[in-house]
């Protein structure tokens, strides 16, 4: 009979872990048993995973013992504080949130990438799932990285609203509809109108220039590529949209490869999709994203202003693969070939 694992998910009831749950269910994780954990706020919830009602209990350093698994979608100052405790109650932490993704203790994994990290998880018991935005560069990345090596990555990204959470979104449903009926549409959760609307602020920003999320996509590239020489420049813009992060990708390979080489390397790669047949008007986008596992690329096309480039159009569900997905899928390298 097939192991099968005791396992929590630490932050059940967002967005980020709904999903979890879903996918945990929709992949046929080999469960012993789930535990839903959230803040106190949530406990007496309940929420339904394989025909039954599982209760949500409160997110406790004493939550963990007797589990082999946690996947953390709680947000990085209950990572801080929790996932240490979890781990050193033998729990190996997979935490969705930026608290441990740059710790060079702790593997930043995507499996399509680089599966062998989730091996270095025994430093302190905890792997860390990268940016939503840097998840589907960095699967779409790495065929061509094999294939021909890069110098520099240039990216702007397209990003949907759910990546800030469920008021994000209801703040999007709810300005929409009071400037259709011509009332006034008052922003809380962002620094401006996110309807009809866009911005090039996400994060924070910083000395440089650049903001938070942008040199997120520029520190966890190198380390999942696992090479500190890749040049990355980033602008990462909130848009409109619900679901789904799209990207604008500029590429400078070591190597000469040309678009139709590139194409056929991505139609082989695990977890992409090519959508890439503009005569037919075939490209991705978020409606297309929405709610499927794999990473979508189009508009492929040689750079005409540089040696060795390439033009992508890159597109995954935020919420799926940037985060829930990916969560669940280092949970499968970690179980089969580790636990």
């Amino acid at each position: 009979m097939a192991k099968e694992y005791h396992v929590a998910v630490a932050g059940a009831t967002g967005a980020v872990g709904n999903e979890m749950i879903k996918i945990l269910q929709e992949l046929e994780f080999p469960l012993a048993s789930l535990k839903l954990l959230a803040s106190s706020r949530s406990v007496g919830k309940t929420l339904e995973f394989r025909g039954e009602d599982l209760p949500v209990e409160e997110l406790r350093a004493d939550s963990f013992e007797g589990l082999d698994i946690a996947l953390f979608s709680a947000g990085a100052g209950p990572s801080r504080e929790f996932a240490p405790a979890a781990a050193n109650s033998g729990c190996v932490v997979i935490d969705n949130s930026s608290a441990w993704r740059m710790d060079p203790d702790v593997p930043l994994v995507v499996p399509e990438v680089n599966p062998h990290a989730v091996a270095e998880y025994e430093k302190k018991g905890i792997i860390a799932n990268p940016n939503c935005s840097t998840i589907q560069m960095v699967v779409v990345l790495k065929p061509i990285y094999d294939a021909a090596g890069i110098e520099r990555v240039v990216v702007s990204t397209y990003q949907a609203v759910s990546g800030t959470g469920k008021r994000a979104m209801e703040e999007l449903t709810s300005q929409t509809r009071n400037l259709l009926n011509f009332q006034e549409a008052k922003p809380e959760v962002y620094p401006y109108r996110i309807a009809f609307n866009c911005f090039p602020h996400i994060g924070s920003f910083l000395e440089n220039g650049y903001t938070e999320e942008e040199m997120k996509m520029v520190h966890e590239t190198q380390k999942i590529m696992e090479d500190s020489t890749i040049r990355v420049s980033a602008t990462t813009v909130r848009i409109p949209v619900f679901y789904g992060h799209s990207e604008a990708v500029n590429i400078q390979t070591k190597s000469k490869l040309t678009a139709k080489e590139a194409r056929v390397i991505l139609v082989q790669a695990p977890g992409v999709r090519v959508m890439d047949n503009p005569d037919e008007r075939i490209y991705p986008m978020p409606l297309d994203a929405a709610g499927i596992n794999e990473t979508l690329v189009g508009r492929i096309r040689e750079d005409i202003s540089i040696e060795n480039g390439l033009d992508l159009w890159i597109v995954a569900d935020n919420i799926r693969k940037g985060a829930a997905l990916n969560t669940v899928q280092i949970a499968e390298v970690l179980a089969k070939e580790y636990l």
